[in-house]
């Protein structure tokens, strides 16, 4: 009965070290509060901090991008005029609206369909 307890002891200790070594793909925004969702399933994110700052996910890997960047990496990653391409676009709440049309536009000249992000509502 001991050895089995060996056992459990160190398969916890061994998925306690390896759960703390795997660093999420995530940002951490301040998302606008609503209780709409969506059933569509996004092929990518585009994510704006309160900075700025642009990012994409690229195949779970979430990589910064100047906002030139973001037309032809979307052209070249899913083409033009396909309108079954859903992109969800995340802004923290301190984003200009102007920054969130010129993503909008990107999506809207390419055929894209655009999903925003929200947290729940309190």
């Amino acid at each position: 009965m001991s050895s089995m307890t060996d056992i459990v002891f160190l398969l916890l200790i061994f998925f306690m070290v390896t759960s703390t070594l795997i660093a999420p793909n995530a940002l951490k925004l301040l998302l606008p509060e609503s209780n709409n969702q969506t059933a569509a399933k996004p092929v990518t994110t585009i994510s704006i901090t309160r900075d700025l700052k642009f990012y994409i996910n690229d195949n779970g890997t979430i990589k910064p991008v100047a906002f030139a960047e973001i037309e032809p990496f979307l052209q070249n990653r899913f083409g033009t005029g396909n309108d079954e391409i859903y992109i969800s676009l995340h802004a923290e709440k301190s984003v200009p609206w102007e920054e969130v049309v010129k993503i909008m536009n990107i999506a809207r000249k390419n055929g894209y369909k655009m999903i925003a992000a929200t947290a729940p509502e309190n």
